[in-house]
């Protein structure tokens, strides 16, 4: 099944924006799947990854380090998360049926970069939700979604950039959600 990036992007971001409504609100310090990051700091860390993905786009700069993601979450994350999420999908929109558009990755097809974008959203709104004990699954049919753009990215930010752990072993018979996840480096059975 091919899904367009677009479509991709609009769920992966309703994913997110409802795992970061679900956060209990003593749960912002807990660990998650990201080693070393806390709840607030892979929610601030997926506002900054869909703000740099667009960054050429719209020519304003994530105002930190999406790798260095400090505490810096506003006192309504879902508003702020919100905010920023809008306006990604709106400078991918603003591109849509370009073959070209500049990324941090180099030139892609809109709707290759909005996919991109989507893969992000959904990795960081799984973590959020494991962390938090939320039953928000990443779904079979958004994996599938993201495992085209995934096989064609992943290993060349891992390359390139070194930001992707690993890839982590699965056993047979593992979900495609679980492979998905288990290719971006994430244990898809880490529990708290």
């Amino acid at each position: 099944m091919t899904v367009d990036g677009f479509t991709l992007l609009a769920e992966a971001h309703d994913y997110l924006l409802a795992a970061v409504r679900g956060v209990p609100a003593g749960a912002w310090g807990d660990a998650t799947p990201c080693t070393e990051w806390t709840v607030r700091q892979v929610v601030n860390h997926a506002r900054l990854d869909q703000q740099a993905l667009v960054m050429q786009i719209t020519g304003v700069t994530p105002p930190s380090d999406p790798f260095e993601p400090v505490d810096a979450v506003a006192d309504d994350p879902v508003a702020e998360l919100a905010g920023v999420l809008e306006a990604a999908a709106a400078a991918w929109e603003s591109g849509r049926g370009s073959e070209s558009v500049a990324t941090p990755m180099g030139p892609m097809p809109a709707g290759t970069g909005a996919a991109a974008a989507a893969l992000d959203a959904g990795l960081h709104a799984w973590d959020i939700a494991r962390a938090t004990g939320q039953d928000l699954p990443l779904t079979e049919e958004m994996a599938e979604g993201l495992e085209d753009i995934a096989s064609k990215l992943v290993d060349f930010v891992r390359d390139s950039f070194g930001k992707y752990a690993p890839p982590v072993a699965v056993p047979e018979g593992a979900s495609r959600a679980e492979r998905l996840l288990a290719f971006t480096g994430r244990d898809p059975h880490w529990s708290r």
